[in-house]
């Protein structure tokens, strides 16, 4: 007699940054212990691979390469919650008393959090803009291997400009001038360098804005240390939530 086969129920949830509706199956034990061998690496790439094949896995009808990553990251979030329960216990440590304290968080309670001003509109002139695109899975790992680059320091200092100019330019999704909109993917590499370097002083910066308030996961709580003192508590990103 064969051993039977388990059919996983499917629930369905919206993406951020497009307002998608996506369905997903809880993961397996299988896809469990993918997770928790990248859990305990504390390496947050090994983590984003192995959300990255999770996800895949349990949602098929979603691109996950193309995914900003706190879509990812949410979508890991709803999954985990349908496939083992709703509460996270993890522990920090108080900066004042140095005292571990346990706390358990409501998967529910975590949002996306948007700074104030966020926007991808970067203005050029009265008459041009350009629309970003959030970065994409593969560009987060770019931006995460800056931080292990081993060497000489101006030599890795040139490399991590040269990495972050590159994904902010490839960000760039259109071109609006007046009523013609151009998709940056059409064009050469030659060609969008030409008209990057032709754009006015401060349109890099205001890019690095873009980037720099790019939504993420963010739960916010109260805890009291060891000496009796109430203490804010925010937590945002990959790290906090699943490493």
């Amino acid at each position: 007699m064969a051993l039977p086969k388990i059919d996983l129920p499917l629930f369905e949830t919206e993406l951020h940054s497009t307002g998608e509706k996506v369905k997903y199956r809880p993961f397996t034990v299988k896809e469990e212990k993918v997770l928790l061998m990248a859990q305990e690496s504390a390496d947050a790439k090994q983590m984003i691979l192995a959300m990255k094949q999770i996800a895949g896995n349990c949602c098929s009808d979603v691109d996950i390469e193309k995914l900003p990553m706190f879509d990812l990251e949410y979508l890991m979030l709803q999954i985990r919650a349908k496939s083992v329960n709703n509460e996270i216990t993890f522990t920090i440590q108080d900066p004042d008393t140095n005292v571990p304290v346990e706390l358990t968080l409501d998967v529910d309670d975590i949002q996306i959090s948007v700074s104030e001003g966020h926007t991808k509109k970067i203005d050029v002139s009265d008459d041009m803009f350009l629309m970003m695109r959030y970065p994409t899975l593969e560009e987060v790992g770019m931006f995460l291997e800056l931080a292990n680059l081993d060497g000489d320091e101006d030599e890795n200092m040139a490399k991590a400009s040269e990495t972050l100019y590159s994904v902010m330019i490839s960000c760039i999704d259109t071109v609006v001038n007046g009523d013609e909109v151009e998709k940056l993917s059409d064009y050469t590499s030659e060609e969008v360098k030409s008209f990057i370097d032709s754009l006015p002083g401060g349109t890099i910066e205001s890019m690095k804005q873009f980037f720099d308030t790019v939504p993420a996961l963010k739960y916010t709580t109260k805890y009291t240390n060891s000496e009796g003192e109430e203490k804010d508590l925010v937590l945002e990103g990959t790290e906090t939530f699943f490493l």
